[in-house]
């Protein structure tokens, strides 16, 4: 089965499912491991990973190729994070064709202007293009698509931009219309009240995503119960504890003067033997090297 095939399948077989940010093949082996249903080939862990701001600075080909060596690690379908779509519906085009062909099994596109800012970003600009325009980006992506079971996900930013709820509803809806199989509604209050109403208010017949970020105490249980909202993203999660666990050990070395006290808190080097899969090497060895 096809990883985009998995991912169709795993959304009908499962009222939910838990997709983890990736900005490496190693933690996309991690969140397999853990027991995520899929990845989100993140666009704000990558540029973290670049020591850049989640501001349009990485390119497409940057993502995409990331994007590759994670789907040569790992059997969890992936979900690309494609900000704007790097453009107008003509780039779409281009994006959506070499996401697909690089391993992708959906897209989140979203309404923003090109080169947007990160939505939690305090005082950030966050400005949206017409509906019409965007309606013309869904209706690009899904015509660009080769599987159809290929997801094409739209991204409402008008809660974040302080649109309100009427207006994302209505821009939810315009793009059910334009051909996409789910919307993605973003929030920055700190509760999830906005989600909650906007899921209850939501009259279109494809079911929405989130991304628990802002507002971390909505679970599993209360979006269930919500009943509409089939896919639950950790969108920065993944970069957040490398760079915890990452600053933690390292301010430790220096304040021990040496690596006698951390060595112990840490994985041993062997667990990263295993997530590299050093057995395999070590019987192709055998087999072929004379």
């Amino acid at each position: 089965m096809s990883s985009v095939k998995r991912l169709r399948t795993r959304l009908d077989e499962t009222g939910l499912i838990h997709v983890m940010a990736a900005h490496s093949p190693l933690s996309a082996l991690l969140a397999e491991e853990a027991g995520f249903d899929a990845l989100w080939a993140s666009g704000f862990e990558l540029s973290a990973l670049y020591g850049l701001p989640d501001m349009s600075l990485i390119s497409m080909t940057q993502h995409l190729d990331m994007l590759r060596l994670i789907a040569g690690r790992t059997t969890l379908p992936i979900i690309a994070d494609i900000d704007t779509g790097y453009g107008n519906a003509i780039n779409v085009i281009h994006a959506v064709h070499e996401y697909e062909r690089a391993g992708a099994s959906a897209v989140v596109i979203e309404d923003k202007t090109f080169p947007k800012v990160t939505s939690l970003m305090a005082g950030g600009r966050q400005e949206l293009l017409r509906i019409e325009e965007f309606q013309g980006k869904i209706e690009a992506a899904v015509a660009t698509r080769r599987d159809p079971n290929f997801l094409v996900i739209a991204r409402t930013e008008a809660l974040i931009a302080g649109l309100g709820e009427t207006e994302a509803l209505q821009r939810a809806k315009a793009y059910e219309e334009a051909g996409a199989e789910m919307v993605l509604i973003h929030s920055k209050k700190k509760d999830a009240s906005e989600i909650e109403s906007f899921s209850r208010a939501w009259g279109g017949s494809v079911p929405l995503a989130i991304v628990p970020n802002a507002y971390p105490d909505l679970d599993a249980e209360r979006v269930k119960a919500l009943g509409n909202i089939r896919v639950m993203i950790y969108g920065n999660y993944g970069i957040r504890a490398a760079a915890t666990a990452m600053r933690e050990t390292f301010r430790r070395i220096i304040a021990d003067g040496g690596v006698q006290n951390v060595h112990k808190d840490i994985l041993p080097v062997e667990e990263i033997f295993d997530l590299q899969n050093v057995d395999s090497v070590k019987a192709a060895e055998a087999r072929f090297l004379r």
